[in-house]
């Protein structure tokens, strides 16, 4: 899981470690303050290989200046641990970032008034359906009842998919004719919810283009009429900036709370989860790590942070 960022990261570690050593040696005290010399070529290298890995420009920017504040200036004296001080300043940058927003999903859903309308967005492909089956199922462990509104009408075989994941689950779905009005099926779960004392509805929408003016407007609809309590973005990290620029869009067009990322256990690059954050100033608060259904981890900045920097 992003190897290839984890490894460009090490590098840029290892290298301004070598430079403070090397710094060291040369005065009789040993001890190394670090100025704008040192550091250039090395942020330079960290730039380009944060860019390499899918890391939006302007979160690279960010990124290497708040590093470079966090290192300039610096004194280090021989046998201090020169790892750990890079180590802590890329740290730091990171979790300025990816700290965005301390939503905590399981909180939310525990202490929101039921029933909670969670609405999920994003395109086709992106492993949207499957996602929210995860967080069914996560929901369903936790003690809470939960309906699935099958709001995507246009796709063909969508509902059939989603009632083969809540069968599986024992969950209900409302679903309406093929072609019908989305916001009312997601109105209509709503209202069964309230009906029948469900604690969670979860509304399955049509994955749609963010380019797409008209499909977008359905999703305003949905939103405006139905008022959900949450709105997730899902979509993959493997599809790096363009996975970037679809979460910016929506949140632009409809507003979105948080997002979730699948395929992260296939993603070498790593930059799509830190520059989605950045982007929208909205928490990531899921993983997707697989196919089964508990292939969904709870995202925290701090062990994010850790797994990138560590080993």
């Amino acid at each position: 899981m992003f190897e290839r960022l984890k490894n460009k990261l090490r590098r840029f570690s290892k290298v301004v470690e070598e430079k403070i050593i090397e710094k060291g040696k040369a005065t009789l005290s040993g001890e190394t303050i670090l100025d704008e010399k040192d550091l250039s070529k090395s942020l330079e290298e960290l730039e380009i290989a944060l860019l390499e890995s899918d890391t939006a420009l302007a979160v690279v920017e960010e990124l290497s200046s708040t590093v470079k504040a966090n290192l300039l200036g610096k004194k280090v004296k021989r046998g201090m641990d020169t790892t750990e001080i890079v180590k802590n300043a890329l740290k730091d940058a990171l979790l300025k970032i990816l700290s965005c927003d301390n939503l905590d999903f399981d909180e939310f859903v525990e202490s929101g008034d039921k029933p909670l309308n969670i609405t999920f967005v994003g395109i086709n492909g992106t492993g949207k359906t499957t996602t929210i089956a995860k967080v069914a199922k996560r929901l369903l462990y936790a003690g809470h009842s939960v309906v699935i509104a099958s709001a995507d009408t246009y796709r063909a075989g969508a509902t059939e998919q989603i009632e083969e994941h809540a069968t599986r689950l024992g969950v209900k779905v409302i679903k309406h004719q093929y072609g019908a009005d989305p916001a009312a099926v997601v109105y209509d779960a709503v209202k069964y919810a309230k009906a029948n004392r469900i604690d969670v509805v979860l509304a399955d929408t049509a994955g749609r283009m963010h380019t797409s003016v008209n499909l977008m407007e359905q999703l305003k609809k949905i939103c405006r009429v139905t008022n959900p309590d949450m709105v997730v973005f899902v979509d993959e990290a493997v599809a790096g900036n363009d996975a970037v620029e679809r979460a910016k869009r929506f949140d632009e067009l409809i507003g979105i709370d948080a997002t979730i990322l699948t395929k992260v256990d296939i993603d070498e690059k790593g930059g799509a989860a830190i520059s989605i954050a950045h982007s929208t100033s909205k928490p990531i608060i899921f993983l997707g790590t697989g196919q089964g259904y508990e292939n969904l981890e709870k995202f925290d900045a701090n062990s994010f942070v850790e797994r990138l920097l560590g080993g």
